[in-house]
């Protein structure tokens, strides 16, 4: 007889779709035993992945293309209307996230990066998935100014409980832009879904912080996640050589780079001497030598409920996948998960179903979900 959880299972199965059947390397955590089942493959450096309300999938491939899953197969065709993204360097299709009311209102945002005569910046575009195409199109936040660079955009996305939206921007590469609050890189903005500033922004009563800007001093995040029970908006950023850090967003809050860092320059020479200033936060947690951090959630599904409420952090670097423990908003116990696996994560979503999903990048980028072995 199937237990209560099975049953729960296999009806989350059919629902999306899915195969009933996990691969046979189990995989081991101090907390959990695991197997992963590859949902989807062939992916051209698969970014960001949400899941709609119907049990399918939406997966963005940095080259600019916009995919869906629905029950269990990659359709063949990307969605058409995705704005054009420039596909160089780091540059490309980042982030989809849902409007917290999308099963009513079907609108979407997407982050990528854009180039003019001016130079390169980070976009996002507002959107209605309708009929598997996407309806009108609008640009609802640019980062300004624009610089040659190919490298830094950020991009990652997130709402909070009120339906304010969180933009990651990098310091393009050019690092001291990350201390001028006049300059949208090197920060993270919070505006409403018609893009406009929100009120209680840093900026709102300083004309000299641009009134979208919500933090600054943030190198590059490719990793953001609201807490499930506070509501807080956590990240974690790309440091130099060493100092990947994880924080949480408070308003006005200056996080550093590059006055204060963990890090070294790539050539090893230190970027600064500084480790913590006076009106600097100093990071929950930070990795050195760097993971190259990208994907983040809390996990939050009844699958595995010794991970409850542990957070997961995708590596592209070091290649793996990191559950950290966290007890009264300090992280307790970092384990090292997937290491033989030697797949640079990409994202790292807690699916309806109440598993864990991953996206590895690579050419043919894959979707994987994590379930339990048993």
């Amino acid at each position: 007889m199937l237990s209560c959880r099975h049953l729960i299972t296999f009806s989350a199965l059919i629902l999306l779709g899915l195969p009933l059947f996990a691969s046979s390397q189990v995989f081991k955590s101090q907390e959990a035993s695991f197997k992963l089942e590859t949902v989807a493959g062939g992916l051209e450096h698969p970014w960001s992945l949400a899941f709609l309300p119907d049990g399918s999938m939406l997966v963005t491939e940095r080259t600019g293309r916009l995919r869906v899953i629905r029950n269990g197969e990659l359709s063949s065709k990307p969605v058409p209307g995705v704005p054009v993204s420039a596909a160089t360097g780091q540059g490309g299709l980042f982030d989809v996230v849902l409007h917290p009311g999308f099963e009513k209102n079907r609108t979407l945002f997407l982050s990528y990066a854009h180039r003019s005569s001016e130079g390169m910046t980070t976009r996002v575009a507002r959107a209605i998935f309708d009929n598997n195409k996407l309806e009108n199109v609008t640009v609802i936040f640019e980062a300004l100014p624009r610089s040659g660079t190919s490298r830094h955009f950020g991009g990652r996305m997130a709402f909070d409980a009120s339906s304010y939206l969180y933009i990651s921007v990098g310091d393009r590469g050019e690092m001291n832009r990350a201390q001028d609050t006049g300059d949208d890189a090197g920060g993270v903005h919070r505006i409403t879904v018609s893009g406009e500033p929100v009120p209680g922004n840093p900026g709102i009563d300083d004309s000299g912080i641009n009134n979208t800007l919500f933090t600054w001093g943030n190198r590059n995040i490719q990793g953001m996640t609201a807490h499930p029970i506070t509501g807080d908006i956590w990240t974690h950023e790309h440091g130099p050589r060493g100092g990947d850090e994880i924080n949480v967003l408070r308003a006005g809050t200056n996080y550093g780079w590059p006055e204060i860092t963990y890090g070294i320059g790539y050539s090893g020479i230190p970027i600064t001497l500084s480790t913590a200033k006076d009106g600097m936060a100093q990071p929950l947690h930070y990795w050195d030598p760097s993971i190259a951090p990208s994907g983040m959630a809390f996990y939050t599904g009844l699958e595995f409920p010794e991970w409850q409420g542990n957070l997961f952090v995708g590596a592209l670097k070091m290649r793996k996948l990191v559950r950290l423990k966290i007890e009264n908003r300090q992280i307790v116990e970092v384990e090292d998960l997937l290491t033989s696996l030697a797949e640079r994560i990409r994202d790292v979503r807690t699916g309806p179903d109440g598993n864990l999903w991953l996206l590895t990048d690579s050419p043919q980028g894959k979707v994987y979900r994590v379930v339990p072995a048993q």
